[in-house]
């Protein structure tokens, strides 16, 4: 008689955590519930990754980590940024789905049943979208116009309303894994990767407690990474302001030719010549900006440093494997 082994499939949950130890046991309760409801068809971890937090979050990870084996954890030597700490939540990830979520409880994790239900049928990623978001007005219209005009000049198509709450198939991780940028955008890239895709909606709730890690300025990197990492755009600006500075200076021209010979009018050509300079001036400095932002991102490329550093780790075993790029 041959008996055959039913080996469960896993589910890995990846939280990237910035100061969020209040947070945390909030977090680490509500989600245990929810995969504990899907323990019996499918064996799960959570992968902790502390983002060089300056308050108690890594203490609160460890107390969580010694409680329960399936919680695996890494920290920092200092804050290298959300999509660094997504980067190494998927190095260590060994899941045959693998979903990433905020632990403020922006991202719900019941919306996890639906979307391992969506996966099951054959789905390679799913997106939890946003239909309605408890942000201030001012932040709601900038994404709002900041993906309408990353929707115009990017060459791939980034789904709208959709943060880092996703799930994706262990096909997909393994092609993710791959591309080691150092400018990391993971909306977009997941959206460059392909593969069919699928929607679960949401209503965002707000914080349960803390304040956001996502300073202006670090949304501002951001959305900066998304335009250059996916759009040769800000180059091409060059070519369509130098058209754009080329036909007007002709129309210009025969202007002032056409006028000074048939109306015999006399222009001062200082007064021209001052203000084409000064265009230009602007125009150089423009484009310096987008030209040195790209060989920036080229030299940055060329140092080989390791997209970010261990300083700790809690239950992670030898074949957990480590990315070629971290120490």
């Amino acid at each position: 008689m041959v008996y055959f082994l039913s080996v469960k499939k896993l589910i890995s949950v990846i939280l990237p955590i910035y100061n969020e130890e209040a947070n945390i046991p909030v977090i680490y309760k509500e989600l245990s519930t929810i995969l504990e409801l899907i323990s019996a068809t499918y064996d799960y971890e959570i992968i902790f990754v502390n983002d060089g937090s300056r308050d108690h979050s890594w203490q609160k990870i460890k107390q969580l980590a010694h409680l329960n084996p399936r919680i695996k954890a890494i920290t920092f030597s200092r804050n290298f940024g959300h999509q660094m700490a997504l980067t190494a939540g998927y190095d260590l990830a060994q899941g045959n789905a693998i979903i990433t979520m905020d632990a403020d409880m922006q991202d719900p994790p019941h919306l996890i049943l639906n979307m391992i239900k969506k996966w099951e049928e054959g789905i390679h990623i799913i997106y939890a979208r946003r239909i309605d978001r408890k942000d201030s007005f001012l932040k709601r219209l900038t994404a709002q116009l900041y993906y309408k005009f990353l929707d115009l000049i990017s060459d791939v198509k980034i789904p709208r309303n959709v943060g880092d709450f996703r799930l994706i198939d262990k096909t997909v991780l393994s092609t993710l894994n791959a591309c080691r940028e150092k400018a990391r955008y993971f909306r977009g890239l997941v959206a460059w990767i392909g593969f069919s895709h699928a929607f679960v909606d949401f209503a965002r709730p707000n914080r349960v407690a803390g304040r956001t890690g996502y300073t202006w300025k670090k949304m501002f990197r951001l959305a900066f990474d998304g335009m250059t990492s996916f759009s040769m755009f800000p180059l091409k600006v060059a070519a369509y302001i130098g058209i754009f500075v080329i036909a007007t200076g002709s129309l210009m021209f025969l202007y002032i030719t056409a006028d000074a010979l048939i109306n015999r009018v006399n222009y001062p050509l200082f007064k021209w010549l001052v203000t084409i300079i000064y265009i230009f001036m602007g125009i150089q400095f423009l484009l310096l900006w987008f030209l040195g932002e790209y060989i920036g991102r080229i030299h940055d490329q060329q140092k080989k440093r390791p997209l970010y550093i261990v300083a700790d780790e809690i239950n992670l075993s030898k074949e957990n494997g480590k990315a070629p790029d971290h120490l």
